[in-house]
């Protein structure tokens, strides 16, 4: 399904419906009550022993508006950073510094990704567009005994919104610069009787808008995208005791993969170099990137005397293609050491999940869940190699890889005394992967340590929490949570061997507090916490071999506080405020890697560009014991701010804005000063104009208001490549509630 036929299939969906009374308005002169899932029931954040942020409504709707994928989620919630260098088709996710850097298609990340209770493993998966999107909830530490694969960073849990017998929808429209069109719509669908449906859908738009001055260019011009998805649910709900929710979800994704800019980076500095444009590019090769992912599910509740009996079956299909110039420039220009085209894909791919849970429904003080969980993945990775000149394809690297798992998992709450409740989990969690490599074509293949590769871990984990309520307003919680990562593998490539990371282990330690205060105006949270990863899997990025490879460093360490507020001053004045302190550091005093530019030869007659690596070196390897982990700020910050001006007629203008802040980070393991990332500051305004009792919005927004441009991620080649944030956006949006 093309982009325009999903952009009209949103304005008649939403165009067809009655327009319905407006609902109750709220009370204005306190806070919302903010319910969560965090731990799979339906609870008031202030109760939950966890350091729990969600983003929904009206926030989530600004963040968004300028089409930007999921990344916009970036530091908009204390401790989270995602960032991609495959642009809108890999995001990848950190959680108080705990992640994961490796770009592979088979890699595994510790902060677990879910949508509608389904886990998305594969990294492709976790970037699915974000639209008609109840809540965003983001749950920091381990959280296996709940949730299912690899949680120990903690979670990022979407929620769609649900059918409903309303017959009620929205439209949206917003136009902006770089030709930007983005159409968004979803309604309830009339059914009769037991049965309801919703279908929402959502077409993101832009124009290249950057132009490649490279004499005779595969690729003229770049880093447009069209960007369709739809989701469709059906509800059918016979009784009290029982209901069924299926869902069918698409996405085409046709675009470009992240930008690589040959010598952004200003030599000796992590400034931008001299003269640096971001709208132009001088690069040979061929750039281009397509997703298409299907996926379905269907939950299950029975409600029996005395338990609830959930089941939960997924499935997930995507078939992705990345292609591009990776030394970012043309042969000839300056610290160009050699010339690389090369795309990744993956055919075959096939995710089937299913969750069988049993939740206690009876009151008293003790409640509990437990749960089975089994997961069964394949595919296979095609890396290609394409000839340089006529862009054709040269060599294939195929990897095939299935992973098996399955995990028993279960909690008990127990409510000591009216203000003491105390929890407990358990899990255990078998996983299995094979992998197997194949050549074909005329490239190196380097078979030094085998060509397949098999793992089978298993582990018990688990975690005890408290609560003590010490008055009305106020709750202190503390926290002890153990998470497991099964081992991981990389194939052989031209340059490396196969390699593999063994099994992680992290011990995590949490207080904190939460209150509402001043006749629930004023909501505030915060925890301190600290956490001990033994055996931590990481990746070696590129370096002086071109290499990337898997490896355990003995030990990480992180440790840190956070914040949450939001502070009603007066029922039209709304602020909110949420920041994170992050210390993390790698302790193992034996592990050292490639630096860049190490090559021993520099085509082309020009000299190579190192950079300037700041960790000792031993053998030829930097030495990274001490260093932060990569891409792990040690302060993020984020503030909006929303004023209400009520009119006479009922309608209402308003003014929003939102910043976040992030401090500087290093791209890799060692530390170098080109590869260590600028503190970034980012902005947004929105100005809107609300009539119709509420039914009818106009609004005009900036994105990176200040135009800051910063690079935020590099390639460890020896010319300094490096990737930049996106550039001011702005337009103006339209949307009617029906």
């Amino acid at each position: 399904m093309n982009a325009p036929r999903l952009s009209l299939l949103a304005l008649a969906l939403s165009t067809a419906l009655p327009v319905l009374a407006q609902e109750a308005p709220k009370d204005r002169s306190q806070l919302d009550t903010v319910v969560i899932t965090a731990e799979r029931r339906a609870e008031n954040i202030q109760d939950v022993p966890n350091a729990v942020s969600k983003i929904s409504g009206e926030k989530l709707d600004v963040l968004a508006s300028g089409g930007q994928d999921l990344r916009f989620l970036s530091g908009r919630v204390p401790s989270l950073n995602i960032e991609s260098s495959f642009g809108r088709a890999f995001p990848r996710f950190y959680l108080r510094g705990y992640g994961n850097t490796d770009f592979r298609l088979n890699a595994s990340q510790p902060v677990s990704v879910i949508v509608d209770d389904v886990v998305q493993e594969n990294p492709i998966l976790k970037g699915f567009p974000i639209f008609d999107t109840a809540a965003v909830e983001v749950v920091a530490g381990p959280q296996g005994t709940l949730f299912g694969r690899n949680t120990p960073a903690g979670v990022v849990k979407f929620d769609s919104v649900k059918p409903s017998h309303k017959q009620d929808g929205y439209a949206s429209l917003t136009v902006g610069n770089y030709g930007t069109v983005n159409v968004e719509g979803a309604a309830n669908l009339p059914l009769s009787g037991d049965w309801a449906a919703r279908i929402s859908a959502q077409s993101q738009r832009r124009s290249d808008w950057v132009d490649n001055t490279a004499a005779n260019a595969a690729t003229p011009k770049t880093e447009g995208y069209r960007d369709s998805a739809v989701r469709a649910q059906v509800l059918y709900e016979p009784h009290q005791q029982f209901s069924a929710l299926a869902n069918v979800h698409f996405r085409d994704l046709n675009g470009s993969p992240r930008l690589f800019r040959a010598n952004a980076i200003k030599r000796g500095t992590n400034d931008l170099a001299d003269g640096f444009s971001t709208d132009t590019v001088a690069f040979n090769g061929v750039n281009e990137q397509t997703l298409k992912q299907t996926g379905g599910s269907l939950r299950l509740k029975w409600s029996l005397p005395g338990v609830n009996v959930y089941s939960i079956t997924g499935y997930e299909h995507v078939k992705p293609l990345s292609r591009g110039d990776i030394d970012g420039g043309v042969a000839g220009a300056p610290g160009i050491p050699f010339q690389s085209e090369t795309g990744s894909g993956m055919n075959g791919h096939r995710q089937l999940t299913q969750e069988v849970r049993l939740e206690s429904n009876t009151a008293g003080p003790l409640s509990w869940q437990a749960g089975v969980y089994a997961f069964d993945e394949k595919y296979t990775i095609d890396n290609i190699s394409y000839d340089t000149t006529t862009h054709v394809d040269v060599d294939h690297i195929y990897t095939a890889q299935t992973n098996k798992a399955w995990a028993a998992f279960g909690s008990l709450n127990y409510a000591v005394s009216p203000d003491l409740k105390l929890r407990a989990g358990l899990r255990y969690t078998k996983d299995k992967k094979d992998l197997s490599t194949t050549h074909a074509g005329s490239g190196g293949f380097n078979t030094s340590t085998g060509t397949s590769a098999h793992t089978d871990d298993g582990k018990w984990s688990g975690d005890l929490s408290a609560t003590y309520k010490i008055d009305a307003t106020t709750n202190l919680y503390a926290r002890y949570a153990n998470g497991f990562r099964a081992s991981s593998m990389q194939n052989a490539s031209a340059f490396a061997g196969q390699s593999q990371a063994g099994p992680e282990n992290v011990d995590s330690y949490e207080v904190g507090f939460k209150s509402e205060l001043l006749k629930r105006t004023l909501r505030l949270s915060g925890s301190l916490f600290t956490y001990t990863v033994k055996d931590l899997q990481l990746t070696a990025v590129g370096g002086s071999s071109n290499a990337t490879r898997l490896l355990n460093a003995r030990k990480a360490t992180g440790n840190g506080a956070e914040l949450n507020l939001e502070a009603l001053i007066t029922p039209d004045f709304l602020v909110t405020f949420g920041g994170s302190l992050n210390n993390t550091k790698i302790k193992d005093a034996a592990l050292g890697v490639p630096p860049g530019g190490s090559l021993n030869t520099a085509p082309f007659g020009q000299p190579k560009v190192y950079p300037t690596v700041l960790d000792p070196i031993v053998n030829g390897n930097a030495m990274v014991d001490g260093n932060a982990l990569p891409n792990a700020p040690k302060w993020t910050a984020n503030l909006t701010a929303r004023y209400s001006i009520p009119l006479a007629s009922g309608d209402e203008v308003y003014v929003y804005t939102d910043w976040a802040y992030r401090s500087k980070v290093n791209f890799f393991l060692y530390e170098a000063t080109e590869f260590t990332g600028k503190a970034v500051t980012e902005g947004g305004l929105r100005v809107g104009y609300i009539w119709g009792n509420g039914k009818y919005e106009a609004a005009g927004f900036v994105r990176n208001l200040t135009n800051q441009i910063r690079v935020t991620g590099a390639i460890d080649f020896n010319n300094l490549t490096g990737f930049i944030n996106e550039p001011r956006t702005y337009g103006v949006q339209l949307k009617a509630m029906f």
